[in-house]
């Protein structure tokens, strides 16, 4: 792969990933995109942030893919890619999303017997934006080539370690920042039930301040993710497997982020209730 030249292709046009093409395509990055089946949003964002749109053949000339998808979606991204073979050797396939170790694994399965690269990817942090970058730990056989990403506005970190590794990282770092979150937000439904929601402000204010700012900036912007966080959580229970080790504890989580994001569709009262503790203890 040239490092000078190179097209990058970013399946998934969410938050995080038209963020992390807009970085590239403004750092003279080719990027391309395939809509098929993807929402009028996805359209949008892929024309404000500069990505050319193609069709799926279309991968096969590219040098690397980045694959940022909802967990459910990442083998049947990864099986499309495998499908096409690469007309460049070496085509990298960085599996970017939030899934076990044991996910990962399977993701490269597909690629055996082909002459792609397979990357495993964990972002840790928020979306791209002026003056901050999330971390993308890479590890695998293509890492250190995936580097080359470092020069195009990416926070690129290469580690040590197997296919799977910075899966295991990113679900460590999902299971205590976004399993916090979840805990944090069933109580305060729990409070709010009971009429308790202002005596839980004011003492949290009083004792656990730092853990109330928490809560009042993680909650509210959950709210629009958690039909993500429900496929996470499940992945970070197969990543525990053993339910004495703490994986029902996930499983349970992920229950709850399923029914706040059932919710938030629905524009019930779950949601609201959320926000108003929020709004609450910022006064």
């Amino acid at each position: 792969m040239d490092n000078k030249h190179f097209r990058v292709a970013i399946l998934g046009l969410g938050a995080m990933g038209s963020a992390v093409a807009g970085r590239l395509v403004a750092s003279g990055v080719d990027v391309l995109t395939v809509l098929e089946g993807r929402s009028e949003a996805s359209r949008k964002r892929a024309a404000a942030m500069g990505v050319r749109t193609g069709a799926w053949p279309d991968l096969a000339a590219v040098d690397i893919v980045l694959s940022i998808v909802p967990p459910s979606q990442a083998m049947s991204v990864a099986a499309a890619v495998a499908a096409i073979a690469g007309a460049k050797r070496g085509r990298i396939f960085a599996d970017c999303n939030a899934i076990s170790p044991q996910t990962m694994q399977s993701v490269a399965a597909l690629f055996a017997g082909t002459a792609d690269q397979v990357v495993d990817a964990g972002i840790i942090g928020a979306p791209p934006k002026d003056g901050y970058d999330p971390a993308i730990y890479a590890c695998g056989p293509g890492a250190q080539q995936l580097s080359v990403l470092k020069d195009r506005g990416l926070d690129l970190r290469a580690i040590e370690g197997p296919i799977g590794a910075a899966s295991a990282l990113k679900m460590s770092y999902a299971g205590i920042t976004k399993g916090l979150t979840g805990l944090g937000a069933a109580m305060i439904l729990a409070a709010t039930r009971a009429g308790a929601a202002s005596h839980l402000i004011a003492e949290l204010n009083a004792s656990q301040p730092q853990l109330l700012q928490w809560l009042v900036r993680t909650v509210p912007a959950m709210l629009p993710k958690a039909y993500r966080f429900d496929g996470e959580m499940s992945e970070i229970a197969a990543f525990i497997g053993d339910p004495a080790a703490g994986a029902d504890i996930y499983e349970e989580i992920a229950r709850l982020y399923r029914a706040i994001a059932i919710d938030v569709e629905a524009d019930g009262e779950a949601a609201k209730c959320l926000l108003a503790f929020a709004n609450a203890a910022k006064q």
